[in-house]
């Protein structure tokens, strides 16, 4: 018997009652089944957490994806200088700062010409990502539903907001697999065309969450002429866009302007949560085709998705900033080589293109989960839980656990050290 199969039968009577704690949630409806988090604090709140490789013993915590180092003091100084602003409602549209510094941002980092966005008409401010991708499938699918567009197409695993939005859109979420085989980003060419025709949404995410696979211009290229074609929204999550471990992955906008400049049919996000270690801050926009932006605004102001004024001087000052989020880039990368060494080839892993996650092939991520959680106090996350729906060959992420590298290395590397002795 495998070291794998040994911890999944030990893990199997223990753990009985925390993992049927979902078995009835097949229905896609319920957002319990969406949200792994969730999940995660049903299968191991019972458990209790071994003795960590820490000093003290803590348990440590690489479930979730928020950044550990401190943000600029920029943020703290902007904001005192803004102190009247806390009192009114923000513009939705933002300031004009915001806008024109996200879009010197956007120039900077994709070569982008003068004239091709025009910040009153094509960029949007939003909390973060997470609100922009969730409030943009409300308004693609109501849109969509009067061509009978009822469809949203996810990767699987993913980020659970996609998921989310289109739930509480009433459309049908369509999970398209992304395997080692495809790149580890889904292939929505692949799909039935009569399938495509009935999307009103297609998410994509690069760096992807959680396997930090990036598309190239080529594939990007490809996905905006298949949205075209089938006439369906492609949305971009873009928020590790700045963290990457090389080169840096090209975006939608390169596509749009590789494919002769349009904007149609195209939406991309980007947020300072991780190019600025700010994710408390809520501040990030959205950019593309003024209809879809339009309409964006239009379910944002009815959600109430807004970003207060001094929030966006802040995040004005952080994208007029290239330094610091070089810095944490720095870090990032210091952090996957500690990975390389401490890892090497095990458990399926190579150094991903960008954001800061491990995606580890560990035979079954649950039993994995639970046993690092028991004998190591390490938290991370079964790959099954970012991807709530069942496929004939099986759960695309069944097999690994997501493990953030935030911490710093005097704490990753006995961290990892005690992971590969417990899976190893």
């Amino acid at each position: 018997m495998t070291a794998t199969q040994t911890s999944a039968a030990r893990a199997t009577a223990a753990d009985a009652s925390a993992r049927s704690a979902f078995a009835s949630l097949g229905d896609l409806r319920d957002p319990r089944a969406l949200q792994p988090f969730l999940r995660l604090g049903r299968l191991l709140d019972p458990v209790t957490p071994g003795r960590s490789p820490l000093p003290d013993g803590a348990p440590v915590n690489l479930a979730p994806g928020d950044p550990m180092l401190s943000p600029p003091k920029i943020i703290a100084e902007t904001l005192a200088r803004y102190p009247d602003g806390w009192s009114r409602y923000p513009l939705p549209r933002g300031p004009e700062e915001f806008r024109a510094a996200a879009l010197d941002w956007l120039g900077r980092r994709y070569g982008l010409p003068a004239g091709l966005l025009d910040p009153s008409r094509h960029l949007l401010p939003v909390p973060g990502s997470r609100e922009g991708l969730f409030f943009t499938v409300l308004a693609a699918v109501a849109r969509g539903a009067a061509e009978g567009r009822r469809k949203v197409l996810i990767p699987a695993p993913g980020y659970h907001v996609y998921a989310g939005g289109a739930i509480a859109a009433n459309a049908e979420p369509v999970f398209v697999p992304a395997r080692r085989e495809t790149g580890f980003l889904p292939d929505y060419a692949s799909l039935p065309q009569e399938l495509l025709d009935q999307a009103s949404v297609a998410v994509i995410c690069s760096p992807s969450n959680p396997e930090g696979a990036a598309a190239d211009l080529p594939r990007w290229r490809e996905l905006l002429r298949l949205a075209r074609r089938h006439g369906f929204l492609l949305v971009a999550d873009e928020c590790y866009a700045e963290t990457y471990l090389d080169a840096p992955p090209a975006g939608l906008l390169q596509a749009a302007l590789a494919e002769g400049g349009s904007l149609d049919k195209m939406i991309a996000f980007h947020s300072l949560s991780k190019r600025s270690s700010a994710a408390g801050l809520r501040c990030g926009f959205g950019v593309g085709a003024a209809d879809v932006v339009d309409s964006l605004d239009a379910f944002a102001r009815m959600g109430g998705a807004g970003v207060a004024t001094p929030v966006m001087h802040a995040g004005a000052a952080l994208y007029r900033d290239d330094v610091h989020a070089a810095e944490f880039r720095a870090f990032y990368r210091n952090l996957f080589d500690i990975a390389e060494r401490k890892l090497g080839n095990r458990f399926g892993w190579s150094k991903p293109a960008g954001g800061f996650f491990l995606w580890l092939e560990v035979g079954d991520g649950e039993a994995a989960a639970t046993r690092l959680w028991r004998e190591g106090g390490i938290r991370v996350m079964p790959g099954a839980y970012m991807c709530p729906a069942a496929f004939p060959e099986g759960n695309p992420g069944a097999a690994f656990i997501r493990a953030a590298m935030i911490h710093p290395p005097e704490v990753t590397e006995p961290v990892l050290d005690r992971l590969v002795e417990i899976l190893g």
